[in-house]
């Protein structure tokens, strides 16, 4: 098992004072929430798409440290990532944390300082907010860009 001081570390301190995109957007094409019932902790995330592209990115995080430090390391990659790219990467840090997968690789790699976290079950819904809110916003955004050609269709 892990020691806590794997998991609090001085570079997930600092991952968490420095949230990047802690903005709202001004007019996001899709938002939406997770939240921990176990913790209270919540993340709340707005995108903006172009095509399949993530094109911006705005959060709100109101979570523990861990669920911080996920967040900063989404907000520093997030922009220009293809939604499915996204999603690959929120599967490998399912994987990750509760089946002992290997961590995201590529410029999601930092995510990977997070797999001590795997040996704290009671920690995973946290850690895991930011991918379960971004995946909902890309579902509305989905959803909504299938919806638009035939509404332009029928006009």
């Amino acid at each position: 098992m892990a020691d806590l001081d794997d998991i609090y570390n001085q570079r997930i301190f600092e991952l968490a004072a420095a949230i990047p995109h802690a903005t709202r957007l001004d007019r996001p094409h899709a938002a939406a929430r997770a939240h921990s019932k176990l913790c209270g902790s919540t993340v709340e995330v707005e995108i903006r798409m172009d095509g399949d592209r993530i094109s911006d990115f705005g959060q709100t995080v109101k979570a523990c440290l861990l669920g911080q430090a996920s967040a900063a390391i989404v907000g520093r990659e997030i922009v220009g990532t293809p939604a499915g790219e996204f999603r690959a990467v929120a599967a490998a840090m399912r994987r990750m944390l509760k089946e002992n997968g290997p961590p995201p690789e590529g410029r999601w790699a930092d995510l990977g300082m997070l797999q001590p976290v795997k040996d704290y079950p009671h920690r995973h819904a946290s850690t895991l907010l930011v991918f379960e809110a971004v995946e909902r916003a890309l579902d509305q955004a989905e959803a909504q860009a299938a919806v638009a050609p035939d509404a332009a269709a029928g006009a």
